[in-house]
């Protein structure tokens, strides 16, 4: 029996033996930035210290993981902001990203991490960042066994947050419905979860209408104005980047690969426009920014912006590393592109101040991962650490590439703190 996209993919990802709840996790499948390089989290871990010191250094900092696969992401910053036996978590470390003015290099080390300022009189004394971090993955499947046991595990996002959420690929798995403009208007796409057999429904509801007329007008409607114009919530332009190309495991501009591309199965009658309604996005961002007491909340995902949408939707699977048709027995990532400008402007609402919305490159190369090349010269004075600062360099460069990983767009808003702290260079 045909049913609604959302519920499909809702029950295909997060149901009973769903992709994000049964087997090996998202790293089984497909690669992103947090698997692609320790640099991604290194970036972060000072991130993490611009929010603190943003904050005030507070008593408790929180570092929240929406969507945390199988806690890859904070284990990576538990050990970089902790260490092992005062020897920096990752040997490599060395190159990744190199210090700026008013970074220290301490960061990874047990040692300086934990150590108090050691003049009391300068009034700036307070418990190291390693003893006020409380790291918390959000997921849905169960703990693993192999979590570090200072890393709590819950199935939804905490409340009173104080200090940074990140979600890294998360909004794309949030379940949505698809929609056709016909002749009437918008109308409902179903979907037979055991063929992948699609059909035309009902007209859409008042609600996810109003969304489609202001984020994702039919192609005959010129595009919309920026509903927060004028309204004290700003942001800073995406660049070219940020339109060309968002990552190489999951191509920006995939195909719609939906039944009506698959032999033997029935298309779904032909429109001018085809769209996934970013509606339960735009209320899960907002949701998650609504935890937040004050700090900062990071989304990074693939997605688009208004005036660019995709005509034909973007639909489709993952599975093995490869690119698939969008199967609905829980074997499969099924995942779509998200409207950032949506999503953006929901999250600025609950937080009542201005957001930022830059590519990946643009964002890890403020926080120091340019991805340069060492200099020649120190391959004559230590060869053995020129070949590993290429390497550094190298995987930087993947997390940079605006034709991959470095196209992602970055969502930062900020609850309760400045814009300029939040964004720091």
């Amino acid at each position: 029996m045909p049913i609604p996209w959302r519920d499909a993919m809702s029950h295909a990802l997060y149901g009973p033996g769903g992709f994000f709840v049964a087997g090996g996790g998202p790293a089984a499948h497909f690669r992103t930035s947090v698997h692609a390089s320790p640099a991604f989290a290194t970036a972060l871990l000072r991130l993490v210290t611009q929010v603190d010191a943003a904050l005030g250094h507070p008593p408790r900092l929180d570092v929240v993981d929406v969507g945390a696969g199988r806690g890859e992401l904070l284990i990576s910053l538990a050990g970089l902001a902790v260490g092992v036996s005062g020897e920096p978590a990752h040997s490599e470390r060395s190159g990744l990203i190199p210090p700026w003015a008013g970074s220290p290099e301490t960061l990874t080390s047990t040692a300086s991490v934990r150590r108090p300022p050691a003049d009391p009189s300068s009034g700036n004394v307070h418990p190291s960042l390693a003893e006020r971090v409380r790291f918390t993955a959000v997921e849905y499947a169960d703990r693993p066994e192999n979590l570090p046991e200072d890393i709590n595990w819950t199935a939804e996002i905490p409340a009173e947050i104080t200090g940074l959420l990140i979600a890294t690929e998360w909004l794309d798995n949030v379940p949505l419905d698809v929609a056709v403009h016909a002749e009437d208007g918008w109308r409902y796409v179903l979907v037979e979860p055991e063929s992948g057999a699609e059909s035309t429904g009902e007209p859409v509801g008042p609600a996810d209408l109003d969304w489609l007329t202001t984020w994702w007008p039919s192609a005959t409607s010129p595009p919309p104005a920026d509903p927060d114009s004028g309204s004290g919530l700003t942001s800073t332009d995406a660049t070219s980047e940020n339109e060309s190309g968002f990552r190489a495991a999951r191509p920006a501009q995939g195909s719609s690969l939906t039944a009506r591309s698959r032999p033997g199965c029935p298309e779904t009658p032909h429109y001018d426009h085809r769209a996934e309604i970013g509606r339960p996005r735009d209320e899960a961002w907002a949701n998650a920014v609504r935890k937040i007491s004050r700090g900062l909340a990071v989304a990074v995902d693939y997605g688009h912006l208004s005036g660019d949408r995709p005509v034909d939707g973007t639909l489709t699977g993952y599975r093995g590393g490869r690119q698939v048709p969008p199967v609905l027995d829980g074997t499969t990532d099924v995942t779509a592109h998200v409207a950032m400008d949506s999503v953006a402007s929901a999250g600025a609402a609950v937080a009542r101040c201005a957001y930022s919305l830059v590519s990946q490159a643009e964002a890890l190369r403020a926080l120091g991962a340019d991805g340069g090349r060492p200099p020649l010269s120190l391959a004559g004075t230590d060869p053995a650490g020129y070949v590993r600062a290429l390497a550094a360099a190298s995987a930087v460069a993947e997390l940079t590439d605006p034709a991959g990983l470095g196209g992602h767009l970055w969502l930062r808003q900020p609850v309760g703190i400045p814009l300029a702290a939040a964004v720091a260079r």
